[in-house]
């Protein structure tokens, strides 16, 4: 059975580096704003997700429980994405000055062989500091965020890491709560009963007299 297989990988796999892990912001908190550079050189807002349920995956493309938490990833985008759901990926892999293939290539790759959503890239101290994440502290990956269609964080990995939130048997009804929240009013708010336009003025005549 490749999904339990694949839930228990996940769950119980992570890739750790840094010191012994502590906890992440706590949540739920307003998602602060956050780009994402394409390898297209586009760039992707997470202000950009506002009105959708969404699942933003921090990885290393080389991590294997990355890359089988993309796959899970891009099942639910397909499943859910119709109904307001939308997966991006930020890859923040320690870049070697070394390493004769650029991050951006990495990312590519990565996208075509394990994503079916859009994955970007950023840089480690800026996703540690957008996680609430010390640079000093022992970080597991992948990390996992769960916003709602208001732009609220609503769960988050802890700085280990995976968790819950990468077992598909917690995190399925979890979108399915949040989508079904329903999408935020567009527009001031309307209060009161309202009336058809031939019924305003009896309304209004009434009032007067």
């Amino acid at each position: 059975m490749r999904t339990p297989l694949l839930a228990l990988l996940i769950t119980l796999g992570t890739a750790f580096l840094g010191l012994p892990a502590e906890a992440a912001a706590p949540v739920p908190r307003p998602a602060k704003e956050f780009t994402v550079a394409t390898p297209q050189g586009q760039q992707i807002l997470i202000s950009s997700l506002k009105g959708k349920v969404a699942v933003v995956q921090f990885l290393f493309t080389w991590c294997p429980h990355c890359q089988a938490f993309s796959k899970v990833l891009t099942q639910l985008n397909t499943e859910y994405g119709p109904r307001g759901f939308q997966a991006l990926g930020v890859a923040f892999d320690d870049v070697d000055p070394k390493d004769p293939i650029p991050l951006k290539d990495k990312v590519v790759a990565y996208t075509k062989e394990h994503a079916g959503f859009p994955v970007g890239v950023s840089n480690r101290s800026t996703v540690l500091s957008y996680l609430g994440i010390s640079e000093l502290e022992r970080i597991g990956v992948p990390q996992i965020m769960v916003i709602d269609r208001k732009g609220v964080i609503r769960e988050q990995s802890t700085s280990q890491g995976g968790g819950p939130l990468g077992d598909p048997a917690h995190l399925k009804p979890l979108i399915e709560s949040l989508l079904a929240e329903g999408a935020p009013a567009k527009g001031p708010a309307k209060t009161g009963t309202s009336t058809k336009p031939g019924e305003k003025k009896t309304a209004e005549k009434k009032t007067s007299e």
